[in-house]
């Protein structure tokens, strides 16, 4: 697929980060964009965005739904029919996720559902729901979102982080079990794994509204009862020593620097995975700490989860050891 002109692309999470800019950079080669979003404030944003930037005559449509939810998947597919007036699509970007979740032995069981419900069942519903219409069109790919922690289940040896590796694993694995799959039953849909480094994106402010169900900017009592238990994983009794306020400033901190310190850009990530789609790769690494991870899980697995390993690697691409 070298040309998105008047393709349809469907897209899951576009009010933020990589999903807007997918459909921004989609609608400005000329393909029309259905996205979904727990927020509609933010698929507005997005969708102005796209009207102001897109191809004259492109559709621009939006859809509030919970990827975990498959009634929810289906009836936005069945809203895609509707409001682009079409039977098929050409491109399936299921991008929607959060982080958190925390660890197995000692987490919050429900935050860690929500998390692996979210980012492994929001791929598997949006392709079970969307799959008859790739299979109506004359080409079709599919791209799923994974990670780093899709090969690497670590954001540091002092974090648990079980709930959005294990998820981001079994992206990974499903995508690259299609390639077989689809080659057999449906060659003319291609698939692409997807796995980013660290993109600047509000992925950790996102991820606290939707696992906490509170949409305001200040942390509830709950969240920073949440934060404070997860930061005395990391600071051990010191952080019972903080103040609420100083709690909130600091995940605000952590916020901000994630968004806006990272090494790559969300817009720059969409460029790479569209670059990838197409060329037909179906694994595409989306930035250089990524390329760099990967070929150091490769060369030493065992070594992979040591705190060595970790400090060697954070200080090499410029991550910020704070786990």
């Amino acid at each position: 697929m070298k040309d998105f002109t008047g393709k349809f692309a469907v897209i899951t999470g576009g009010g933020t980060g990589m999903g807007r800019e997918l459909a921004r950079q989609l609608v400005a080669e000329g393909c029309n964009v259905a996205m979904c979003d727990v927020s509609a404030a933010n698929m507005a944003v997005t969708k102005s965005l796209c009207e102001a930037e897109g191809a004259q005559g492109v559709r621009v449509t939006t859809f509030v739904a919970d990827v975990s939810d498959e009634a929810a998947m289906n009836a936005f597919r069945d809203a895609v029919a509707r409001d682009q007036d079409t039977d098929h699509i050409h491109l399936l970007f299921n991008n929607a996720g959060i982080g958190g979740g925390g660890g197995f032995v000692s987490g919050d069981r429900e935050g860690w559902e929500r998390t692996f419900n979210i980012c492994w069942g929001g791929v598997y519903n949006g392709c079970r729901a969307f799959l008859p219409m790739l299979m109506a069109a004359e080409a079709g790919h599919i791209v799923n979102t994974s990670s780093v922690n899709g090969f690497w289940a670590s954001i540091g040896p002092n974090t648990p982080h079980t709930a959005y590796a294990a998820a981001k694993f079994a992206v990974k694995g499903f995508t690259e079990a299609l390639i077989t799959d689809l080659r057999l039953n449906a060659p003319h849909i291609k698939c692409s794994v997807v796995m980013p480094g660290h993109i600047g994106t509000q992925i950790i402010s996102n991820s606290r509204k939707v696992l906490t169900g509170d949409d305001s900017d200040t942390l509830s009592d709950a969240a920073v009862a949440q934060a404070r238990a997860r930061m005395a994983g990391m600071m051990g009794a010191a952080a019972e020593g903080l103040s609420d306020d100083q709690i909130h400033a600091f995940m605000a901190e952590a916020a901000r620097r994630f968004h806006e310190d990272a090494p790559m850009t969300a817009a720059a990530a969409a460029t790479v995975i569209l670059d990838g789609v197409k060329t037909e790769r179906w694994r595409i690494l989306v930035g250089d700490d990524a390329h760099r991870l990967d070929a150091l899980v490769r060369e030493t697995p065992e070594a992979a989860y040591t705190p060595e390993f970790f400090a060697s690697f954070a200080a090499e691409v410029g991550w910020i050891v704070g786990g």
